[in-house]
């Protein structure tokens, strides 16, 4: 509620609060500064809830062009957790984001300037409470603050005082800007997506640039395919951690600044739709984060398994070739790609009648659809022009193209001259579902990989196809211009005052992309909807896939908005086949998760050129634990399928071994991920938020809170220096080696070329299988438990979950008569063992026949004997064929920072057959050990 009876002492309190008076000052120069913002006539509460006020400025001026003389203030707690804070032009309505592609609430339709004056609030200072926020404001200059109410910790505060180099707000058509405070020990996490050579932990002072771009991955801090503009801020008071974050919803470009000690943002348009979430636990700032933008597509079964790709597969044998060679190799394969290879001159939704004649690719298809195989294909947004291709001709006469000057506006991709599909348009979604619908009869494709979606242009200006030249000529590299163009410079959408710095240097904003004066469905200008053109396309391609036969869409999508993990996975672009690039790889792969966008990887081996065969040895070791796992290379770059290097096909059965035994831990994340928001692959500080020397580490991940993954990331080492937080971790590989940190340590760990460190944290229950070729065949074998205690444990308690389910439905839910989920528990005291499970809609499991075989417990003092087994409440008499076995844990010696050795055990129980979808339990004593 508004706190209209504020005591005078209170408010000059949080005025102290607000404001920080100047020490010192610098003798340099302080820039000059844009206006001096706003102040708040009046403000009051509103039938909703939230408050709305009316902000005036206070000093016209005409840097990046006049101001906006009014605004409207709209404050709401949406929830308990989430605050949002929306300032737009009180008199005239401005872009936004499309209300039908984020649902969200809807601010108040706006506020008459009479009224406002007539009802001017005399406080100056004035607060609105949540149960977990508090939004406070300066009345003159307008300026406001959120701060969480436990501890009065100020998360966000835009006022500016005379120390600070930045502005109060600005207003503008065309330059909006907005500052924060920030104490210098708060690490933050996001605003990408771009390749930050330095880690996920933002630096302070280099460049942030949020503008869709296709300029590829290999560029350093620049814009490149998506736009995020949300940060993380975790912060560490006297060792107690907590977390929020910040999203601006808004699609214009925009330069976020840096500083350490304060952030800056300064965007081209739109409106400033701030929401900030409570956390306080980074878990719990993904959660409230999901909630509001979307939770995570759910993700088939398949999807899991290892894909390979390449753009170069010149026919349809080199294909079945490769299929055919994983299979001799003993590596597994679940999916294959085509890139444009299949289509006939390069043109959406077509066969090459020669390279990939229909009826041999369907035997194929049929062929790997009956082993469980899949098979994926790339769209492009960019439509062909020829008057004899079917889906340019539908296309036009569904009036479905973005205009310039009232014509499809022309671009060059790779079939040549192109028009985009505007996905804004009602019309246009139906036409490209029902293209898809085509294309699907004529292939049972099962999934789609829409690329180039910034969108990408060969070209950039107004152009026409020239005449007496045939374009493409049909040789030299495809990305060349081959249209007549001129550069558009007269409108204020392709030269905007103020230049972001779009592709890490300042080219025009319409440069290689749609002019950004061309415009959308409802007269949209392409300058306010660039950056989500991918995610428009998601969305249409996504309602077109659930249509088709009601199957779970996979869709792979290379540009990405703020809730495009809700319709498709991402992989992260163009890369090189470099070490820097290996290693680039983890940061950009835990933002996503962070961005809600948590099936995602990078191109295994590098996209280009030739990898070493060293580096794509630890490339596979590491890409072998990306939620998304693909090895995908260039036309230009030798093959460089994993079977092509007996080393490397090594390191792949090794590593991707693995990964298809944790097929169900990994399928029980994305469950996990679908409700929650929670990321599969995070940074360990999301499990050990108070263990600060996690907090810029970029070279490990967990996946799911306890598997802890330690790449080797350097050329020609064997051993790899892993953090390890405090507590007991075991080698998933061999699980009789065993680590124990007091208070967290580095440690240097033994990584021959085909081994990479895997280690599973105490107090865990992983859900295992024994593997396979194919994730069919592999998530029909027995299961298997691995349950973690601390190193000699006398006293504890572990926990695990698993989720199954028909994968293929397009739910991913409990209820539906087709899944099923399982708790597992296990504690140790009073000399005993115990692990048992609770079962949520038992008979999908149990219609399935899944069994669990083999129990194996980390960390006991011992074993002795009085085993007991009971299924569903009644006592297994027969335990005969049950086998007991135990081995002593290997300590790993010369810990560098502390720790000790423990005397303990691992304890097997195999020769089980529970059915997975009864509730059982086991117990034995636990002596100690000889």
């Amino acid at each position: 509620m508004l706190a209209s009876k504020f005591s005078p002492t209170i408010s000059s309190f949080l005025v102290l609060l607000l404001l920080r008076t100047c020490s010192t000052i610098s003798s340099s120069k302080v820039p000059s500064k844009i206006g001096k913002g706003y102040h708040l006539v009046s403000i009051g509460e509103v039938p909703d809830g939230g408050l709305l006020g009316l902000l005036q400025i206070k000093q016209k001026n005409d840097f990046y062009g006049p101001d906006i003389p009014n605004l409207q203030l709209y404050v709401k707690h949406e929830t308990g957790d989430r605050l949002r804070v929306h300032i737009t032009d009180a008199d005239k309505r401005r872009w936004e984001v499309p209300y039908n592609l984020i649902p969200r609430e809807r601010p108040p339709a706006g506020l008459k300037k009479s009224d406002a004056e007539s009802n001017r609030n005399p406080y100056e200072v004035s607060e609105y409470a949540g149960s977990s926020l508090i939004f406070s404001y300066t009345a003159n200059p307008f300026g406001f603050s959120v701060r969480r109410k436990s501890n009065g910790d100020i998360l966000f505060n835009s006022t500016a005082d005379d120390c600070d180099k930045y502005n109060n707000l600005v207003f503008k058509d065309q330059y909006l800007e907005i500052s924060t405070k920030l104490p210098t020990e708060a690490s933050l996490y996001g605003l990408g997506e771009n390749t930050q050579p330095n880690g996920i932990k933002l630096v302070p002072n280099e460049p942030y640039t949020l503008y869709t771009t296709d300029i590829s991955a290999i560029n350093l801090n620049a814009d490149l395919y998506g736009s995020h503009p949300v940060y993380m801020d975790l912060r560490n008071v006297d060792g107690e951690a907590s977390a929020h974050a910040v999203l601006l919803l808004n699609s214009n470009g925009m330069d976020v600044f840096y500083r350490g000690d304060s952030l800056t943002y300064k965007v081209i348009g739109g409106v400033l739709d701030f929401y900030f979430f409570a956390g306080s636990k980074p878990l719990d700032v993904v959660d409230q984060y999901t909630q509001l933008v979307g939770r995570p597509a759910p993700m088939p079964y398949w999807a899991f398994g290892f894909h390979q790709c390449r753009w170069g597969y010149h026919n349809l044998s080199v294909v079945e070739d490769v299929v055919e060679n994983y299979e001799k190799a003993k590596i597994p394969l679940d999916v294959i790609w085509n890139d444009d290879d299949h289509m006939d001159f390069h043109k959406d939704f077509t066969l090459n009648p020669v390279a990939y004649p229909r009826p041999k690719l369907l035997s194929f298809l049929s062929k790997i659809h009956s082993r469980g195989m899949k098979y994926i294909v790339i769209i492009d947004p960019g439509i062909g022009v020829n008057a004899s291709y079917g889906v340019y001709q539908r296309g036009l006469a569904n009036d479905v193209f973005i205009k310039y000057e009232g014509e499809p506006y022309l671009a060059q991709v790779w079939p040549g001259p192109v028009h985009f599909p505007d996905f804004l348009n009602p019309k246009t979604v139906t036409w490209w579902g029902d293209e898809i619908r085509r294309f699907h009869e004529l292939v049972p494709v099962d999934g789609l990989w829409i690329d180039m979606n910034e969108a990408s242009n060969f070209c950039s200006g107004k152009c026409v196809i020239p005449k007496g030249k045939q374009c493409p000529s049909g040789t030299g590299p495809g990305w060349i211009c081959c249209l007549q163009c001129e550069n558009i410079t007269n409108t204020k959408w392709d030269d905007p005052p103020y230049k972001i710095n779009a592709s890490g240097t300042q080219v025009p904003i319409g440069y290689k992309t749609i002019a950004t004066s061309a415009l959308h469905y409802n007269g949209v200008p392409e300058y306010d909807a660039h950056s989500i053109y991918g995610f428009s396309q998601s969305v249409a391609t996504h309602k077109a896939l659930q249509g088709l036969q009601g199957t779970r869409p996979f869709i792979l999508s290379r540009s990405t908005f703020v809730g495009s993990g809700k319709y498709a996975a991402h992989w992260t672009g163009d890369n090189k086949g470099t070490w820097a690039d290996l290693k680039y790889s983890i940061s950009t792969m835990l933002n996503f998760g962070i961005f809600g966008v948590p099936m995602v990887g990078s191109d295994i081996c590098g996209f280009y050129p030739a990898p070493t065969e060293e580096l794509c040895n630890r490339w596979i070791e590491l890409g072998a634990f990306y939620p998304f796992s693909r090895d995908h290379a260039n036309y230009y770059s030798p093959r460089q399928e994993l079977y092509q290097w007996k080393s490397v096909a090594k390191s792949a059965r090794n590593a991707l071994g693995m990964r298809y035994k944790l097929l169900p831990y990994l399928y029980t994340l994305s469950y996990e991920a679908h409700k929650t928001g929670a990321p599969i692959a995070r940074p360990l500080f999301f499990s050990f938020p108070n263990f600060t020397k996690s907090y810029g580490l970029s070279t490990q991940f967990l996946l799911g809170s306890s598997v802890m993954v330690s790449p080797v990331l350097d050329k020609a080492k064997t051993k790899v220096s892993a953090l390890f937080p405090p507590g007991t971790w075991y080698s998933l590989f061999d699980m009789t080696h065993t680590i124990i940190s007091k208070k967290g340590h580095h440690l240097s760990l033994d990584a021959p070329l085909h081994v990479i460190n895997v280690h599973v944290y105490q107090n865990s229950i992983i859900p295992m299988q024994r593997g396979g070729l194919i994730s069919k065949e592999a998530r029909m074998t027995p299961f298997s438990l691995v349950v973690t205690f601390p190193s000699g444990c006398t006293q504890g308690e572990a926990k695990g979950n698993l989720f199954l389910d028909e994968d293929e439905l397009p739910e991913m839910e409990l209820g539906n008569g087709h899944s099923s989920y399982i708790d597992f528990y296990a504690t140790v005291g009073k000399k005993s063992v115990k692990v048992w499970s609770e079962v949520q809609e038992s008979k999908f499991a149990l219609r399935m026949g899944w069994i669990i075989e083999k129990v194996t417990v980390l960390g006991l003092e011992g074993i002795s004997g009085n085993f007991a087994l009971e299924v569903d409440g009644s006592q297994v008499m027969d335990v005969s064929n049950v086998e007991f076995s135990a081995a002593e844990h290997l300590h790993l010696h010369k810990l560098e920072d502390g720790g000790d050795k423990r005397k303990s055990m691992m304890v097997e129980v195999k020769g089980l057959n529970i059915p997975i979808g009864k509730n059982f339990g086991m117990s034995w004593s636990m002596g100690i050990a000889g």
